[in-house]
């Protein structure tokens, strides 16, 4: 399908499915590696091992916050440049993206290196758990960062111009390869007790593995489209890099934020138990499957938003946008359901520890009813980042995470003890969208 018919005339909600199924199944398989990393590790019914594993997945979430600066405001900002006929500098932003993100990611990894003991402790590591996240971080971050990094860049920026396909495969590729190694490394080449190092080793390979295809993915379309890459820096106006900074690092804090956020948990969490972490960290993870297909829906919406605002079919925009809203708040209900029913199978499912269990059900059983409510705050911030509104999409993100949740969680926890943890979620996303919906009227009556 021509590009800019895809972008142009498709009808929408065809153009929406293009779109997204392909980010939709990408976001799956890495919820899959996500979760076989979890499946695995449990095998070996250790819970510090799965504890530590939690903990230093929050560092490579972080490092894969960059990815969201460069991804996302400049994949958001070129898919309007190219909405707006400008081709050349819709090349120089993609191009710009993925260097600074790359020299962006060594930094991060460096750090991670020199401040790796303090960084565990200050997520909650134990002397029980220390050990094991070095492992993992080292290998994840440390070693693997900038593939790490661009393996997470370079299929936002695919997908901003028009190649959702070739982004969902890459992504895939280096999931199912993750998922592949995973078991290779840590019970069959490393000795017991080496788990989680296997598990980190698998997923460094993975991810490079993944930005290598990425990179024959650029080669190939350097010449019918506005990507390149390269390791010098391009220059861009002024006015550019203002809209990618505005929207990229609120889109970056976003993630930060959802990662401080499970850090806050697990460190209240680990102060009822290292079972009560383990449980958490599971039920956490478990709920990335709703996440990552929302989030997967809201991604394909983005370019088509982004590129339309651009041309300035503001008709079209609200098509895209109406259908994508539908589809993120019936699948949350039908996710909010199953979880209830069947939350202790599916908890069941990681762990062979009738404790760990019995606590995880009890956690996904009341935070199942935030889902839809998250979901809704997620589609949110994604419109204001495809329309170029930076600010409110960092006020949308402080205010979900620092004024609602974060006070709510030490509140709760401190009136309800265990009980207010898992049920302050769902008061938080809610007040969260009410004021959001009545900022996303009003922002779009202005437009």
């Amino acid at each position: 399908m021509d590009k800019r018919q895809l972008f142009e005339t498709t009808k929408p909600a065809k153009a929406l499915a293009v779109m997204a199924l392909p980010t939709v199944a990408s976001q799956i398989i890495i919820l899959l590696y996500n979760l076989a990393d979890t499946w695995f590790i449990g095998r070996t019914d250790n819970p510090y091992m799965i504890g530590a594993s939690n903990l230093a997945l929050t560092v490579y979430l972080v490092a894969a916050s960059l990815a969201n600066v460069f991804g996302v405001g400049g994949g958001s900002l070129m898919a309007r440049l190219i909405g707006e006929k400008d081709t050349e500098n819709a090349r120089k932003v993609a191009s710009y993206s993925i260097t600074i993100s790359m020299f962006s990611a060594l930094v991060f990894s460096v750090l991670s290196l020199i401040f790796m003991t303090p960084l565990l402790r200050l997520l909650g590591a134990s002397d029980n758990t220390l050990d094991y996240g070095k492992q993992y971080l080292f290998t994840t971050v440390v070693l693997g960062g900038i593939p790490t990094v661009l393996s997470m860049s370079m299929p936002q920026m695919l997908r901003n111009a028009g190649y959702a396909k070739e982004a969902g495969i890459g992504v895939g590729l280096g999931s199912i390869l993750n998922i592949l190694l995973d078991p290779l490394f840590m019970f069959v080449i490393l000795p017991e007790g080496k788990e989680v190092l296997g598990a980190g080793i698998a997923t460094m390979i993975a991810n490079v593995c993944s930005f290598l295809y990425f990179l024959l993915i650029y080669r190939k379309v350097k010449n019918e489209s506005v990507l390149r890459f390269t390791i010098r820096k391009e220059r861009i106006e002024p006015e550019h890099k203002k809209s990618l900074y505005s929207v990229g690092v609120p889109a970056a804090i976003a993630v930060f934020l959802f990662d401080l956020v499970t850090i806050i948990i697990n460190r209240l969490a680990v102060g009822y138990g290292e079972e009560h972490l383990a449980a958490m960290g599971i039920v956490l993870k478990i709920e990335r499957i709703p996440i990552n297909i929302g989030l997967g829906i809201c991604l394909g919406m983005v370019p088509l938003i982004a590129y339309n605002y651009g041309s300035g079919d503001r008709k079209r925009m609200a098509a895209i946008a109406s259908i994508a809203f539908r589809t993120i708040l019936i699948f949350s209900v039908i996710c909010t359901v199953l979880f209830r029913l069947f939350a202790g199978g599916i908890v069941g499912a990681f762990i062979d520890n009738a404790e760990t269990v019995r606590l995880g059900t009890g956690f996904l059983e009341g935070r199942c009813y935030a889902l839809p409510f998250m979901l809704i705050g997620y589609f949110f911030v994604n419109y204001m980042n495809a329309i170029d509104q930076g600010k409110i999409s960092f006020f949308l993100a402080i205010l979900r995470h620092v004024i609602l949740i974060i006070p709510i969680l030490f509140l709760m926890n401190m009136l309800f003890e265990l009980d207010g943890l898992v049920w302050a979620q769902l008061v938080a996303d809610a007040l969260n969208v009410i004021i959001a919906t009545v900022i996303f009227f009003r922002v779009k009556k202005a437009i």
